[in-house]
């Protein structure tokens, strides 16, 4: 990559209308949503002060912490593996997957069903396995849109933002030979029936990890559409991709980084479905690639900081330049601030140039949940501070910055520099800005710069910013000397403390659950009422939760396992959480992670004596478990043009039976 390619791309994106509105709507969706699920978390600002301190913490130590995860990893019955690079990392999967094709009945193609993993688009994982004759399909609705497309995704959370809805449609009118639509949840139903069939018949599941927890040598997955629980569920073979800082030291803290992670991510509270996964489900293998690929370099480097990251794409969605370019103009797997340091410490000097991408304004630190300083990082990548092969650090003239450009750097941190100097500086700038444009209130800068072709310089103010702020600052004085900050109004509404059952039950609703209150008595009775409202005679149920008589005598039947068929899953939660309307479910008898999952209607009785205040209350319960999810309401998805749509791999309605004595 060089800068006038860069460049190129910048102004292309730039040409791009369609692009344009896609990325205002994705921006000021995801600005709002953040605001709004931040405003019920008061102490948030305390919070993500600990979230930097415990990822300080982890990179401080990340052998040590590696070891003690890889360890209990082990004791769990998972298969750890460690892979050096990209080309290691993939041939750790040919050899998990290489004896399958001899398994294929018929001698067909050996299908892996994946979930969104940004570490498989780093090692170009699709293309290695499709090299070998494998099918690999991506599930998540973003990326399989992204794949049909033959592009890479454009944002970390979001793949397919830079899409309108038309494009969208013909694309699925082309490839998948269905009418033209636009509308969205039609699109999504079409995409749930094409990879129904991908789920339920794949061989291998792969999938990342967002959260390795050192103290249980569990994993945790974080999703909204259900594609994840199913690549991690249904398949005999799931193999977990992890970068090997993706660690957190125990249960407690994953619990306060959840607080920040969807809500910086996806607007929400809780994401719909947040996994812990500790063991082997019967009859499956898992295995957990550990992956350097430069990491190591990057950790004993200037640009360490860049590895706190939980890839929440907050940065991208404040970035000014990112609203403006997209993630296809930084031509790299991660884009926008975080990965114009990630690009440049992973892949290399010849990323560099991302960094110059930026108008260093601290929007990027200011959204990011763990307060790593992306400006001076991305200064650092401007300086050149980046890791080599023998780890030592090269100044690569500039850090991809012209001549012109670093001689006006070096001339401005002369004068910078010295306090008296840059006042009179400002007022010559102020001067020299007026004779060049005397009449518009932007100056078009010669194209030599590296700006000029597409970027005008606002005119200097006539009076500093100092003067200015003293001037206001007195006159603020003379209005109100005693004044004082009065707090929040979300502290003051937050201190209110409400009774579970009811906190519960509002935060459900909000998620688009639904609540029934029955008496323990009448459970069963309660939930035929429900089935005979739908027509339904045939559910999956988990064993010891309703009066199996009672189900005969109405009419209902029922299975242990799974079937594609059945509408209805009945299960019993261990707990729910009071703050985020959340049910938390588990591996056991009567196949009950599919019955949560597959059927279009999950029915989960929760008893009311079991809400928990928070996820930090909940999460022991999970340590005894071989797989357990906490499920805030129905599946969803905003992947096209962020249009908030129910129902999509999972259940499309949670109601939830609250059950008291």
């Amino acid at each position: 990559m060089n800068r006038n390619q860069f460049r190129a791309r910048i102004r292309k994106s730039l040409a791009n209308q369609a692009l344009q509105a896609a990325l205002d709507a994705n921006a000021e969706r995801r600005i709002s949503g953040r605001a709004a699920a931040f405003a019920s978390l008061p102490d948030w600002r305390e919070r993500r002060r600990q979230a930097h301190a415990i990822r300080a913490d982890v990179i401080e130590n990340l052998e040590a912490y590696l070891e003690q995860f890889t360890q209990h990893a082990a004791q769990n019955g998972m298969i750890l593996h460690r892979a050096a690079d990209a080309d290691e990392a993939i041939g750790i999967v040919l050899e998990i997957t290489k004896d399958l094709h001899s398994r294929k009945a018929g001698g067909g193609n050996v299908l892996i069903a994946k979930s969104k993993s940004m570490v498989s688009e780093e090692i170009n994982l699709n293309h290695a396995l499709e090299a070998r004759g494998m099918r690999v399909v991506e599930t998540d609705l973003g990326e399989y849109i992204v794949q049909l497309r033959n592009e890479r995704p454009s944002h970390i959370i979001t793949p397919a933002v830079h899409l309108r809805r038309h494009e969208v449609g013909q694309l699925f009118h082309e490839k998948l030979g269905v009418p033209y639509t636009e509308d969205i949840p039609t699109m999504t139903n079409t995409a749930r029936k094409v990879l129904r069939e991908v789920f339920l018949s794949a061989d291998v599941g792969i999938s990342g990890v967002n959260f390795g927890v050192a103290e249980t040598g569990g994993i945790c997955l974080v999703t909204n559409e259900g594609n994840g629980r199913m690549v991690t569920t249904l398949p005999p073979i799931h193999i977990a991709l992890m970068g090997m800082e993706r660690l957190v030291r125990s249960l407690d803290d994953l619990a306060l980084l959840l607080s920040l992670l969807p809500r910086s991510a996806t607007g929400q509270k809780l994401s719909a479905y947040t996994q812990l996964i500790h063991q082997p489900l019967p009859g499956q293998e898992r295995h957990i690639i550990i992956l350097d690929n430069g990491r190591s370099k990057l950790h004993n480097s200037p640009l360490r900081e860049s590895l706190y990251c939980i890839r929440c794409g907050a940065c991208l969605n404040a970035c000014p330049v990112f609203r403006e370019i997209g993630g296809h103009a930084y031509d790299s797997v991660y884009p926008g601030p975080i990965g114009s340091v990630i690009s440049a410490g992973l892949f290399g000097s010849e990323f560099v140039p991302l960094a110059q991408a930026s108008s260093l304004c601290g929007a990027c630190r200011e959204a990011c949940p763990v307060d790593i300083d992306l400006p001076n990082l991305l200064t650092r990548v401007r300086a050149g501070l980046t890791p080599e092969d023998n780890q030592r650090f090269s100044a690569n003239s500039g850090g991809g910055l012209s001549w012109t450009s670093r001689l006006f750097l070096k001339t401005y941190s002369r004068i910078a520099t010295h306090p008296r100097l840059f006042a009179l500086s400002q007022k010559f700038a102020w001067l020299g800005t007026f004779l060049l444009s005397p009449f518009s209130g932007q100056v078009r800068l010669p194209a030599f710069t590296g700006w000029g072709y597409s970027k005008d310089l606002p005119r200097f103010a006539g009076k500093t910013f100092r003067e200015r702020f003293h001037r206001e600052s007195a006159k603020s004085a003379k209005v109100s000397p005693d004044r004082k900050e009065e707090p929040l109004s979300e502290f003051r509404v937050s201190a209110v403390q409400k009774d579970r059952v009811t906190q519960f039950i509002e935060e459900l609703t909000r998620v688009n659950g639904q609540i029934v209150r029955t008496r323990r008595a009448e459970v069963t009775d309660t939930v035929i009422e429900f089935l005979r409202s739908r027509n339904i005679n045939r559910i999956h149920l988990e064993p010891n939760v309703l009066d199996e008589n009672a189900l005969a005598q109405a009419g209902v039947t029922f299975s242990r396992k799974r079937e594609a068929e059945i509408r209805v899953g009945v299960t019993k939660a261990l707990g729910g959480l009071a703050d985020t309307g959340s049910v938390l479910e588990a591996d056991g008898e009567g196949d009950k992670l599919c019955a949560s999952l597959l059927p279009e209607i999950h029915l989960v009785l929760l008893n009311a004596a079991d809400i928990y205040p928070s996820l930090k209350d909940a999460l022991p319960l999970t340590r005894e478990t071989k797989s357990a999810v906490f499920i805030s309401g129905p599946s969803r998805t905003g992947d096209i043009e962020m249009s908030h749509t129910i129902g999509v791999h999972g259940p499309g309605e949670v109601v939830v039976f609250l059950v008291d004595d």
